[in-house]
């Protein structure tokens, strides 16, 4: 392998016809130059350079060589600007997958600080749900997933990943206005309203310990589309706290239940340090989360 440093003497010996001008523009004693010079002919075993008048003439083989090395060098020059802007965040890129309430919530907030910070980095996002979220991560197609889960609910998609909690929000019951009854019990003769599948056995299993199994007649994933059906009288339902901050239907009444409730956490991949970009981020979404109003968890990070 070439020497770096003995291919830029070449070149400056190139550029400025003599050793000693060479030595002037590198900031190196004479002495040093032409001791690059003879290792670089010993490597290459090939004379590079022969005397002319009082300076130096470069042989088919230097000029060849020293062309070849001013590409290289060029390009070394080019990476290193690069990878300086990609450090300093004036450039890159770095995707999130995010379930929709925290779309509509937090996210857009770091999103913004982000943009205002590092303009030059392209941030881009997918809406996925956990599951849907963790392929996309797995696959390279994301750099960061937003998931959740809710209390002593296995979440084997984790399992190789590295996350860290980010807030924990709590479960609400969600009814007509004129609807009595701030328990789920209270509604057992009642029509319910059921989400996604995990949000749907959450629901069950909320409702089996008050001693009863939910009638739900509707089922959507959709936030705005239950608090429409909820607030025609369509039935009851429960929501995260995330979902009635990124909207609130006027038309129903909301408690908030007793209980641990959901925690949202970033998945990322690999162990630290991130790409200065993804940690860029995840600074953003820490902050972001704090001031949500919800019980941060921990920032420190954890794996199941």
């Amino acid at each position: 392998m070439l020497d770096v440093t003995r291919l830029t003497v070449l070149v400056a010996v190139a550029r400025h016809g003599s050793v000693t001008a060479a030595a002037q523009a590198l900031h190196y004693a004479q002495p040093t130059v032409s001791h690059h010079l003879a290792r670089l002919e010993a490597e290459t075993g090939t004379r590079l350079l022969q005397r002319s008048g009082r300076g130096v003439r470069l042989t088919d083989a230097g000029r060849l060589l020293a062309d070849r090395a001013e590409e290289i060098l060029g390009r070394l020059t080019a990476a290193e600007a690069e990878l300086a802007e990609l450090a300093g965040l004036r450039a890159g890129r770095v995707r999130l997958a995010a379930f929709p309430s925290a779309l509509g919530t937090f996210v857009p907030v770091a999103a913004a600080g982000f943009v205002a910070a590092h303009p030059g980095v392209d941030l881009r996002f997918t809406e996925a749900e956990p599951p849907a979220a963790i392929r996309l991560l797995r696959g390279g197609e994301v750099e960061a997933a937003l998931v959740f889960n809710h209390p002593g609910e296995p979440f084997p998609e984790w399992y190789g990943l590295r996350h860290e909690p980010l807030l924990e929000e709590p479960t609400c019951l969600v009814v007509p206005a004129d609807w009595a009854g701030d328990r789920l019990a209270d509604h057992r003769d009642r029509p319910w309203i059921g989400g996604c599948e995990r949000c749907r056995d959450r629901l069950v299993n909320a409702c089996a310990a008050e001693g009863f199994t939910p009638d739900i007649r509707f089922t959507t994933d959709d936030y705005v589309a239950v608090q429409a059906l909820v607030a025609a009288g369509m039935g009851a339902t429960t929501l995260p706290a995330l979902a009635l901050a990124a909207h609130r239907d006027p038309r129903v009444r909301v408690v908030t239940l007793p209980g641990p409730g959901r925690r949202v956490s970033i998945a990322l991949p690999g162990d630290p340090p991130d790409p200065p970009a993804t940690a860029a981020l995840l600074t953003q979404l820490r902050a972001a989360t704090r001031s949500s109003g919800y019980a941060p968890q921990p920032p420190a990070s954890d794996s199941p």
